[in-house]
């Protein structure tokens, strides 16, 4: 089964919370803090492996997340940090946002690594917030959540020649007969369900990677017969082989499959459809009247296309296309990638922004208190002993809140609430 789409949501692991903890000695009444830090949150790392063809392994599980960081303890202990989670796919992977399409990662080369999501850092213990004026600190820091993101990978074949005509035209039979490719051949349509990679060696230290993809019809682009999933395979070769049957045996004329074809491509992308093209007319030894290769081959002289007349069946004008192929690759870059976004910043824009204050009055006249100040304070401190929201509330009365109140019109007596728990404002 080749499966070059998945869907999946990936989570990296929450930092470890840190201790808010005293000394406790036999001769020592109030020992000072001892608290260690939160552990790392394990990450997301995504390694190209050469032995890997598919996305398999992503079409049944779709959650997958590393280890959280375990939390700091007494004695200025540190938390463990959280296992990373390492996942493998295929060379030619892109991973993408969901929503966005954008990309994030692109993984072209064997053993490359690339970190998506980085673990959640740990916490600090209390011994951080001791101070001349604060010798026992209550409060230790929370570890930070480990981002989550649903993304989707998308496998393209990195291939430096791509194969591409109407069904049953030859091309898994070109591609059996020029490299060590094993392409299934009947004739019937749609024998090839699966793109192939082949590599074509012309001597030593000389060779080229070439795909065949399942035969493109009309409405390709637009997912007909899958062709819009089996087109974006060959995106990146350098050039073209467009294989046309000149002998018209299933009943078309091959001006028409050379113009309809292109016109899916262009379709498809204009991109793919400027790419360097070889016309090979096979099936020389089904043609009876060579007129009908000569008025093919007149029509594209026309516009600067080269054409070979072949039989992929005999074996015939095969190594002049390969060696005419190898030329001209070795002037032709690879285009340059599509651009990768950073994924932070995806991620902020799928959030959206929060007001730093947002209070807002109930029927009952209680003012409620939330947005990012109140979250980021929540996300930041662990809170610890009987005193816990006094310190919250002290923490938030620095950072404006009681001036935000004001604003809002509150006054003496009236009802506070943030985050569940409420209190009486008093002047």
């Amino acid at each position: 089964m080749f499966i070059d789409e998945a869907i999946i949501t990936v989570k990296a692991g929450d930092g470890g919370d840190g201790a808010a903890t005293f000394r406790r000695e036999k001769h020592v009444q109030f020992g000072g803090p001892d608290g260690g830090d939160g552990g790392k949150g394990g990450s997301i790392i995504f390694i190209a492996d050469n032995n890997i063809n598919t996305l398999v392994d992503f079409k049944y599980k779709k959650m997958f997340k590393a280890g959280n960081g375990g939390n700091g303890a007494k004695k200025r202990m540190h938390g463990k940090n959280g296992e990373d989670l390492i996942l493998k796919v295929p060379v030619g992977t892109q991973v993408r946002d969901s929503d966005t399409n954008k990309l994030l990662i692109d993984l072209n080369h064997n053993g490359e690594t690339r970190i998506l999501l980085n673990g959640g850092r740990g916490g600090h213990g209390n011994i951080h917030f001791k101070s001349s004026t604060r010798r026992t600190p209550k409060i230790a820091g929370k570890g930070k959540d480990g981002k989550e993101i649903k993304v989707k990978l998308e496998l393209k074949l990195l291939a430096d020649v791509a194969l591409v005509g109407y069904p049953s035209v030859g091309k898994s039979s070109f591609i059996n007969k020029v490299s060590s490719a094993k392409s299934k051949v009947a004739s019937y349509h749609f024998t090839t369900l699966n793109p192939k990679l082949g590599v074509v060696r012309i001597g030593e230290g000389q060779s080229f990677l070439i795909a065949d993809i399942p035969g493109l019809i009309e409405g390709a682009h637009e997912g007909v017969g899958l062709g819009d999933r089996f087109l974006k395979h060959i995106e990146r070769c350098k050039m073209i082989y467009h294989i046309v049957d000149i002998s018209g045996i299933e009943g078309r004329e091959p001006i028409d499959d050379y113009e309809k074809i292109n016109q899916e491509l262009e379709k498809f992308s204009e991109k793919l459809s400027g790419k360097k093209q070889i016309v090979l007319a096979n099936k020389m030894d089904l043609l009876y009247d060579m007129e009908k290769y000569e008025e093919f081959k007149a029509y594209l002289e026309e516009k600067g296309i080269e054409v070979y007349p072949v039989s992929v069946i005999l074996g015939e004008g095969l190594n002049e296309v390969l060696y005419k192929t190898y030329e001209m690759l070795g002037a032709i870059e690879r285009e340059d990638l599509e651009e990768e976004s950073d994924i932070n910043e995806v991620i902020k824009q799928r959030e959206g922004d929060r007001e730093n204050w947002e209070i807002t009055v109930d029927e009952e006249g209680v003012y409620d208190v939330q947005g990012k100040i109140v979250d980021n304070v929540l996300d930041t401190y662990v809170f610890a002993g009987d005193d816990s929201l006094i310190n919250f509330l002290h923490v938030l009365k620095n950072l404006g809140l009681e001036e935000e109140l004001r604003k809002a019109g509150v006054e003496d007596g009236d009802t506070i609430r943030i985050e569940n728990i409420e209190f009486e404002f008093v002047e």
